[in-house]
């Protein structure tokens, strides 16, 4: 038995040495804020960009904060996954390319997902204890939220009349 385990804890040592040379997924990190970021083309409060940058940009924008556990394969796979599937449901780098009518349903999705407290993930609040939202920080990026999508709202009805 004692051999056994050895066999299988030097199997498991050569393949954990091994995945380390699958190539790394290309790092999600921008340089420069573009224009179509949600901060360019609508006003986000310091309050609320704090708490979005701390809670929702590693998965939902072009600038992920890597931890130094991402370099090592495959968690490193397994983290560009989620940063992907999260850009792909929002990404507030590129806010501002959506038609008004998509931003205003991800706004929507904001309001929904934070009241069901279906978001920040549970799997990442475990690791990064600052992004978990206390009901203030929800209601605040709620209230956001809902006032942009009203905003919106306001806009598509003067666009719709002919009003500038």
């Amino acid at each position: 038995m004692k051999r056994f385990l050895k066999i299988i804890s030097i199997g498991l040592l050569i393949i954990m040495v091994l995945v380390q040379f699958i190539p790394r997924p290309q790092k999600n990190i921008s340089k420069e804020t573009p224009i179509s970021d949600i901060t360019k083309v609508y006003p986000v409060p310091d309050s609320v960009y704090s708490i979005l940058k701390t809670s929702c940009y590693d998965c939902h924008s072009n600038n992920t904060n890597y931890p130094w556990y991402a370099s090592i394969q495959p968690l490193s796979l397994w983290m560009n996954h989620h940063i992907e599937e999260g850009k792909e449901e929002l990404n507030f780098s590129e806010f501002g390319k959506y038609a008004k009518e998509k931003q205003s349903e991800k706004l929507e999705e904001i309001e929904e997902v934070l009241k069901e407290d279906e978001m920040p993930l549970k799997a990442y609040t475990i690791i990064h204890g600052e992004a978990k939202l206390n009901k203030e920080q929800k209601e605040k990026i709620e209230a956001w939220a809902h006032q942009i999508r009203i905003f919106l709202q306001t806009a598509k009805v003067n666009d719709k009349q002919g009003n500038p």
